[in-house]
């Protein structure tokens, strides 16, 4: 008889998922994560009474009913929606694009206007659009695309948009209507006392080791396993041996402000590519710039985000998923479908770029056919 039923790698989203629900199913279970935190990239850590988000803005957001459900037995959430502002070299447009952003761009006011210099605009593209730049183009025109996409984009990916693929924004919202809600989804909100709060919850009962590398350990942890739920990176824990996967990485600078309001929005982009950041965020405006009590908070955090190519040592944060990486990850999933007691999930466990329902819905799924749960 061996000691847990199942070893989880990582508490991130995917990790506690299974980890409660094969928990609340009687399962015995270990949880070890190479941070010395819980809840992966979505951790949040009290700064100056604010839950700073450590490893980028996380905003929930969700049209599936069972996901919402359960999360919310973790955690109670807010009513915050995201609304960021795209900055242009001091200029300010509402975003996603809506009837406020084409006004300001081009002083029109009804939604037939907009449609008209929008249509006149996308006339230059023939054709189905080649790169990240035609795409744009045929859905916004030139003056949305060089003002609020291009340096934006390029900053992101760290590549020219001519050489990005055009299915990269072929989601890029545009709304006739004066709607600055970024998200089209049902439900939306920040748990109230931060998302650690939320994990702490879901992990209750359960035993976790903090600061223990999976990999480093392999041999002894999985002697004391049935199976091990791994959702780290796939190529990683394969010892690179097909070659690395490529990844975009993230790097904050986050300082605290003796000021109560620094920029009065909880996201703003800089799409100019001379700003060497992609954008701040004000943490305390995701729960509208109070602590639990209800109090107005003296001082405020941002933190600027400035996008990288990923090394290994990195944070890895976004897939590159084009066809050379795709193509790798295809190989790296067949050795994983061979590892019998091994189950590869979430953003790096399958090299996909996630939302955060979308990886508790996948991790629900493996609970489904794992635990047989009705």
């Amino acid at each position: 008889m061996k000691k847990y039923d199942y070893i989880i790698v990582g508490s991130g989203l995917f990790g506690a998922t299974f980890a409660n629900l094969a928990n609340k199913e009687g399962k015995k279970v270990l949880v070890v994560d190479k941070r010395q935190n819980i809840a992966g990239n979505i951790y949040t850590e009290k700064i100056e009474g604010i839950n700073v988000h450590k490893y980028g803005a996380h905003i929930f957001h969700t049209n599936n009913r069972d996901v919402w459900d359960y999360v919310n037995n973790f955690a109670e959430f807010n009513r915050f929606t995201n609304s960021p502002v795209a900055n242009y070299h001091g200029e300010l447009f509402s975003m996603p694009f809506n009837m406020y952003t084409f006004n300001k761009m081009w002083g029109v006011v009804t939604p037939e206007e907009a449609e008209l210099k929008i249509s006149e605009q996308k006339k230059e593209i023939t054709g189905e659009p080649q790169n990240l730049e035609e795409q744009a183009i045929s859905l916004v025109g030139r003056d949305i695309y060089e003002k609020l996409v291009k340096g934006y984009t390029e900053k992101q990916w760290g590549r020219d948009c001519k050489e990005l693929p055009s299915f990269i924004i072929k989601r890029l919202p545009v709304r006739l209507t004066f709607d600055n809600n970024y998200f089209n989804a049902l439900y939306q909100g920040i748990p109230i006392g931060g998302y650690t709060k939320m994990v702490e919850n879901m992990l209750e009962g359960i035993e976790v080791r903090l600061g223990v590398d999976y990999l480093q350990h392999k041999e002894e942890l999985d002697a004391l396993a049935n199976k091990v739920v791994y959702t780290g990176p796939i190529d990683a824990y394969f010892n690179y041996k097909l070659g690395a996967l490529e990844y975009r990485s993230v790097r904050f600078e986050t300082e605290v402000l003796d000021k109560p309001n620094f920029q009065g929005n909880a996201a703003v982009n800089y799409t100019d590519r001379e700003t060497p950041w992609t954008r701040i965020i004000e943490h305390k405006w995701f729960e509208f710039g109070k602590d639990e009590k209800g109090n107005d908070l003296p001082k405020t955090v941002i933190s600027r985000e400035y996008s990288s190519e990923w090394k290994p040592g990195d944070e890895p944060y976004y897939p590159v998923n084009d066809e050379k990486n795709n193509l790798l990850y295809a190989k790296y999933k067949e050795l994983a479908d061979k590892e019998e007691n091994v189950i590869f999930g979430g953003r790096l466990g399958e090299y996909k770029y996630y939302d955060m329902d979308a990886v508790i819905a996948s991790s629900l799924e493996l609970a489904k056919q794992e635990l047989k749960l009705c």
